[in-house]
């Protein structure tokens, strides 16, 4: 990580000018006038640019700064071109048409919410990937619920909240040890005080998604569109457990601690493969539909409108923000704008519980800049890991901040790699979704609830003062 640049005119106030620019050219385009957000992306890419100049950086350093941001990201961008493949290849498989099959033989409209929440849950628990999760199982939700007449965007809420339970606690997740390593606590201490916060805001939401699963009543709904899709799948794909097993290898190369490019790359290969074996598609059919993305002709509006999806070219409005998204990353980077904010900041933090909703709060803001929860974890536990020691906390403290400023709340901010990926593969707006992911909202709130009752702080155990020879 590439350390910030120090100028004597890089001051507070020009830090304070710059966020609030960016902030306020995002949401009055976005909330009063409708404008694209490559575009006002790309109008706070020109803004942080001009301060960059001001301050005395020269158009090549800008321009390396922001080409360090999209290489920081080549990762994500990786897999979302593979995620794209990931959908059409499943799709083609039969393994999403299996899934939508057996589900709505199994599932009720009451049941559906807090069910799904759960499936999400120990699917990203097991595999440590909130991004897989939503891509298999979040799209068999969508095909499931949109057929028991329950709201898409509160299946994509569900889905959200419970991919995003297994990406903050599993402890093969990426974000998870990231988060331990950069406070300096060890994994397992990282998850047990997780847990403190974690576990009640989990049962809250899953509480909320049961109630809420109350008012669309079995009684309410009736089994002939569930019956029509069932025969539609069944006229479209062979309905065979066979066909779910992509899913199943994906899950398991994931818990093998294997590469995700590596595992998404297998699995597409056998679905493809099944593809033409099971399913009896042209090859080459099947490898266009990775590119263009899988057409379905069912007949019924609502299961074609789900199944046409994937494949490369999809992914390119989200590949073409993402990569504006992370330019004005690097470059609000290099210029440490953050740094120069929370350190005049930090200055006047007395007490235990404005450490830590300070944390969260950064986290949050730190995305919305950068667009990545990587960079918002790595810069946060480089800002605030001597204060949290100086009032003698437990590092654990500081990563659980971290995770639930940073992890939580990146796939609720439109113009993030996450927010982009959720929005891109569920179909749904992040705006639309983000008001019903509730363990997103909820875990931070009521860990900084926690934090001013004094509740839920672990302190640092003193270290044994060595006896003296």
């Amino acid at each position: 990580m590439t350390e910030p640049k120090a100028t004597p005119e890089h001051t507070v106030t020009q830090a304070a000018v710059c966020f609030s620019g960016i902030i306020l050219t995002i949401a009055t385009g976005l909330m009063a006038f409708g404008i694209s957000l490559h575009i006002l992306l790309l109008a706070a890419l020109i803004w942080t640019g001009l301060h960059a100049a001001f301050i005395g950086l020269s158009f090549a350093e800008i321009r390396q700064a922001m080409t360090d941001g999209i290489v920081r990201g080549m990762g994500a961008i990786y897999i979302f071109l593979l995620i794209g493949l990931v959908i059409a290849s499943f799709i083609e498989s039969g393994a999403v048409a299996v899934l939508i099959h057996y589900g709505l033989s199994i599932l009720t409209p009451e049941y559906f919410l807090p069910v799904g929440l759960v499936l999400c849950s120990v699917m990203s628990l097991s595999t440590g990937t909130s991004w897989g999760t939503v891509a298999t199982a979040g799209v068999v939700l969508l095909g499931i619920g949109s057929a028991l007449d329950i709201p898409l965007p509160i299946i994509a809420g569900v889905v959200v909240s419970g991919a995003s339970f297994g990406d903050k606690m599993s402890p093969v997740s990426d974000t998870t040890n990231l988060a331990a390593m950069s406070a300096g606590t060890t994994l397992n201490q990282h998850i047990r005080t997780m847990m403190l916060t974690t576990v009640p805001a989990y049962l809250l939401a899953l509480g909320l998604f049961t109630w809420m699963g109350m008012s669309f009543s079995s009684g309410q709904w009736s089994a002939e569109p569930v019956r029509a899709i069932q025969q539609g799948l069944e006229s479209t794909f062979v309905i065979s457990p066979w066909a779910m097993l992509p899913v199943i290898v994906m899950i398991i190369l994931s818990q093998r601690r294997m590469a995700p490019e590596l595992v998404m790359l297998i699995s597409i290969a056998l679905a493809c493969t099944l593809a033409v074996f099971l399913q009896g598609a042209n090859l080459a059919d099947v490898l266009n539909s990775l590119q263009h993305g899988y057409k379905s002709h069912t007949g019924i509006e609502n299961l074609d409108n789900l199944l046409s999806r994937g494949g490369i070219l999809n992914m390119m409005w989200t590949l073409s923000l993402s990569l504006i998204a992370l330019a004005l990353g690097g470059l609000l980077q290099h210029l440490g704008f953050v740094y120069t904010l929370m350190l005049g900041i930090l200055k006047s933090i007395r007490q235990t519980w404005s450490l830590m909703t300070t944390t969260i709060v950064t986290g949050i803001v730190t995305n919305m800049c950068v667009g990545e929860a990587y960079l918002s974890i790595i810069m946060g536990g480089q800002i605030f890991k001597e204060k949290f020691k100086e009032q003698k906390l437990d590092n654990s403290m500081l990563s659980r901040c971290l995770e639930e400023g940073a992890t939580l709340t990146t796939g609720l901010i439109p113009w993030t790699t996450a927010g982009l990926f959720y929005s891109a593969t569920l179909d749904i707006a992040v705006v639309d979704y983000a008001p019903w992911a509730l363990f997103n909202l909820l875990n931070p709130i009521l860990s900084i609830l926690l934090a001013i009752t004094g509740f839920t702080i672990l302190k640092a155990k003193p270290q044994p003062v060595p006896e003296a020879a």
